[in-house]
């Protein structure tokens, strides 16, 4: 019995971290006003019949904060490559000189930060929930183990346990929240 609880609290810790990450990802794709390679994230474009993510035809940098700088492994891929970032709509303009692509941050306006903001939130209001959803899920199946015969003691000691790791992933959304937030209000 103690082997389900263990497996339990390791799942449920997994679930756990896997939301935060996946609110780590989202958010490093939120543009707070300066370059980041990770808003090209989720761009593919068509090489030579296969979809390939922009950072594996490219070199792509940041040679100051305002700018976000790529460079294609072949020149023929200028083009495609410009394309593909208008077509992603994603607010940014490309500059092709025929060497490279550039594409420059502008500042947002105070209204877009507070949107943005908001997105923070969405976003870390989504990982609360799975982190929950988890939590649910293991106190069922602590509860399961309990109706087949697990005493009652070690039921309350998981639960009390799922609910400290609970907390403390709750409490990592928040600080990584806080920082994005910060992040977006500096001007």
């Amino acid at each position: 019995m103690n082997e389900e609880i263990d497996l339990i609290i390791e799942e449920t810790e997994d679930r756990m971290t896997k939301a935060l990450e996946h609110l780590e990802h989202e958010l490093a794709r939120l543009r707070a006003g300066r370059s980041n390679p990770a808003l090209l994230d989720g761009i593919t474009i068509d090489y030579y019949g296969v979809h390939s993510p922009l950072a594996q035809v490219s070199n792509i940098n940041t040679p100051d904060p305002k700018t976000i700088l790529i460079q294609p492994w072949e020149k023929n891929m200028l083009g495609t490559i410009e394309k593909a970032i208008m077509a992603a709509n994603i607010g940014l303009t490309p500059v092709n000189n025929g060497e490279v692509i550039r594409i420059n941050i502008p500042p947002l306006t105070e209204e877009r930060r507070h949107q943005l903001v908001k997105q923070v939130r969405n976003e870390g209001e989504t990982a609360k929930i799975s982190i929950r959803n988890a939590r649910k899920w293991a106190n069922d199946e602590l509860k399961r183990l309990l109706k087949e015969g697990l005493p009652e003691d070690l039921e309350k000691d998981a639960v009390e346990k799922v609910q400290e790791i609970t907390t403390s992933f709750n409490n990592k959304v928040e600080k990584v929240m806080t920082v994005k937030e910060k992040d977006v209000m500096t001007v």
